[in-house]
């Protein structure tokens, strides 16, 4: 059986930035064999600086200003770690990132752009929005944009940036009769020759802009930017763009800096030869260039062939950017100006020019090409079936059929011991040792994820369902993993995160990790075999009785996100709010609901199996509301655009539910990965933790047989 080449190197990109957007994409096209990609970003997108004047005045949604680096990351082959890179030790080659295990490299890229926050400014921490990190502004702008009645926007530094943002508040807001200030301590826009700088101070008088010039900011207050003079400029929204300064962990990192920033030379690579850095974050010593987007895009085939070269034994290539570049900025309305080599011109054209630029670019990430191996000319039949027309789903949605486990497991001989008892469904069981009861389960999962740390969460989580549905306390655990091939580096590098992550997920929950099993396969599976102790009479699946409400402690909808996550059809927003809600532990409710009646955690078998399992148990029906049935966000547009997990058919076929043929009701055949616990409770117990806590009750126990949904 052939297989498939292993992993040798980890390849590390720090940020989201234009150029590793690029690079990405690239990559994903043409991947390096044995490389490890993996990107490091605070969030699932990167902002396109080009199009957020035009997100300021109202031209662009957020999602047309996003670069969705999930579905980048998923086509690229990359695993995302969806956190902020804090420091970065080029000695040990490590990557800190807060609440995990350190990220090991053998090469390096940095590209996490620049921040106009204004630590030193009194105040402005409290009460000013730095215009840049990209993200967190548009996010505060887009809330006050919506909500303001009495606009007044104050942006602190006259450059270019400054004014572009200026005149776009100034659009967007323009019909609140807004009061927008731009303050700069010299002239705004002195760095621009006469006609550019005169057309630019026209259309900021045309939008009413006013300017306050040779002005030193001493404060910034909730309501007001106050001057070195006691002048107070009122404002409620006061932004940052006064020029440019490096995050402050990037000075710290020990390589060679200009003014913070990394110093660069023509390869890309900072001082040292394993990291590089590009875009605004990089100084380009070989021929400096101001901070502007165009030399991030430009840089990127050059980062692109350097990388491979490094991590393959190639040859360097060198970077050189233009002397001068076209200047389009923004004029608050669809009207632009465009500068270069001291000629300016001013007009819709413009925009419609730069609006075209701008889209392109980013239609390239929207419209991402299928690399898809094709299936040889001859196979055998049925092989196109079995493989059908989407990827296999990881989680639970690669589970068997619940028909293949049982008929499984019902030709099991009986048991002979007195002391083993399984009572709480196919995957758990009861250990009598004298007065101590113990439940026994195992659980593993192939990944949804190629992040090892969010992998291992999940699992940890997961496997634990059994031991809280029946109302006991986690005790230990042993590990069974399955990695990609890989270098022997590599391999301590990724059972140590695996290790790390699960140990303190267990102990977090009251356990402990007491070993496990290693062996490598063709991708990463993690599984558990948990124990837990029992202080009285555990919680089964006998004991629901008409009366009793049905509540629901997490929403559904997980095996249909991670089903179109696969086929990146899933926004990387929803992809990683599932994944954080999978990691949710269970730990508290679980303990709040030992007064249940019956309880199960609602994994592979989806919300309707589940239900169906448990009432056939207890000998008794149920009746869900569908419209109380709380779900993931993204969930239900993705199941009205046909996504289905790879296990829904065979759970979709079981005989003993009744639902209506639409989207909604799919949802609840859906084959869920770290499920919410699903109970029969008493009305005062459902109402106390419907109010309290998050709990939803979705229906009733009732006489009968079988599970309606309506």
């Amino acid at each position: 059986m052939k297989q498939s080449i292993p992993f040798t190197r980890d390849l590390v990109f720090v940020g989201g930035g234009h150029t590793h957007a690029l690079v990405l994409r690239s990559w994903g096209m043409n991947p390096l064999p044995g490389v490890r990609l993996t990107v490091i970003n605070p969030g699932p997108t990167a902002p396109y600086s080009g199009m957020l004047p035009g997100f300021v005045a109202g031209h662009y949604t957020r999602d047309e200003l996003d670069i969705d680096l999930v579905k980048l990351a998923r086509f690229a082959g990359a695993r995302l770690i969806a956190g902020k890179a804090s420091a970065i030790d080029p000695v040990a080659k490590t990557i800190t990132v807060p609440d995990r295990p350190p990220v090991a490299y053998d090469v390096a890229a940095i590209d996490v752009g620049i921040t106009s926050e204004m630590p030193r400014l009194a105040g402005f921490t409290e009460n000013g929005i730095p215009a840049k990190p990209l993200g967190v502004f548009a996010s505060r702008w887009d809330a006050y944009r919506e909500t303001a009645t009495a606009p007044k926007v104050a942006v602190i530094g006259g450059g270019v940036a400054g004014a572009e943002l200026a005149m776009a508040m100034a659009y967007a807001l323009r019909k609140k009769s807004p009061e927008v200030s731009l303050i700069d301590r010299g002239e705004v826009l002195d760095g621009f020759d006469a006609p550019a700088r005169n057309r630019l101070m026209a259309a900021l008088e045309e939008l009413n802009v006013t300017l306050v010039e040779h002005a030193d900011v001493v404060e910034v207050l909730a309501d007001a930017v106050r001057l070195s003079d006691g002048t107070l400029v009122a404002s409620d929204f006061t932004t940052g763009a006064a020029g440019a300064r490096p995050h402050d962990w990037v000075s710290d990192i020990g390589l060679d800096l200009h003014d913070g920033f990394l110093t660069v030379g023509p390869t890309l690579e900072t001082s040292d030869p394993n990291v590089f850095a590009v875009g605004d974050c990089a100084h380009l010593s070989h021929d400096p260039r101001p901070k502007a987007g165009v030399f991030a895009v430009r840089e990127a085939p050059y980062l692109f062939d350097n990388l491979r070269a490094r991590l393959s034994g190639g040859k360097m290539r060198h970077y050189h950017p233009q002397k001068d570049y076209l200047k389009l900025i923004s004029l608050g309305g669809k009207e632009a100006l465009a500068e270069k080599l001291g000629t300016a011109r001013r007009g819709a054209m413009l925009w419609k020019w730069k609006n075209h630029i701008d889209r392109k670019f980013m239609t390239q990430f929207d419209t991402l090409p299928h690399m898809q191996q094709p299936l040889p000319i001859r196979a055998a039949d049925g092989v196109k079936d079995a493989i059908g027309f989407a990827p296999l789903c990881g989680g639970c949605g690669a589970k068997v059929g619940r028909d293949a486990l049982q008929n499984a497991l019902s030709k099991l001989p009986e048991s002979h011991r007195s002391d083993v008892s399984r009572l709480a469904g196919d995957d758990a069981a009861i250990l009598s040792m004298g007065d101590t009861r113990q439940v026994l389960t195992t659980d593993h999962l192939s990944a949804v994820t190629d992040d090892p740390v969010t992998m291992a969460k999940i699992t940890t989580t997961h496997a634990l369902g059994d031991v809280w549905a029946m109302g006991a306390d986690p005790q230990a655990a042993v590990l069974s993993l399955t990695l990609p091939r890989m270098t022997s580096d590599l391999q301590q590098r990724t059972v140590s995160e695996i290790t790390q992550t699960v140990a303190q997920q267990l102990k977090d929950a009251g356990a402990t990790l007491a070993g496990g099993h290693t062996t490598m396969g063709d991708g990463m599976t993690i599984g558990l075999s948990v124990t837990g102790l029992c202080e009285r009479d555990p919680i089964t699946l006998v004991g629901a009785k008409p009366g009793d409400v049905l509540v629901l402690t997490k929403p559904i909808g997980s095996g249909t996100i991670l089903a179109a996550d696969m086929q990146r059809r899933a926004r990387g927003e929803d992809v990683l709010a599932c994944h954080h809600t999978m990691m949710m532990s269970q730990a508290n409710i679980a303990h709040l609901l030992r007064g249940a009646s019956v309880m199960t955690d609602v994994t592979g078998f989806g919300l309707a199996g589940h239900l169906a399992g448990l009432c056939a148990a207890s000998g008794v029906g149920a009746t869900v509301r569908l419209s109380d049935v709380p779900l993931m966000n993204g969930a239900l547009n993705l199941a009205e655009e046909g996504i289905r997990s790879t296990i829904y058919p065979d759970n979709r076929k079981d005989p003993r539910i009744t639902a209506p043929d639409t989207s909604h009701a799919a949802l609840m055949f859906d084959p869920q990965t770290c499920g919410g616990l699903l109970a029969a409770v008493n009305t005062q117990l459902a109402e106390d933790l419907a109010a309290n806590h998050k709990v939803w009750i979705i229906g009733d126990v009732v006489d009968g047989s079988g599970v309606t949904f309506s």
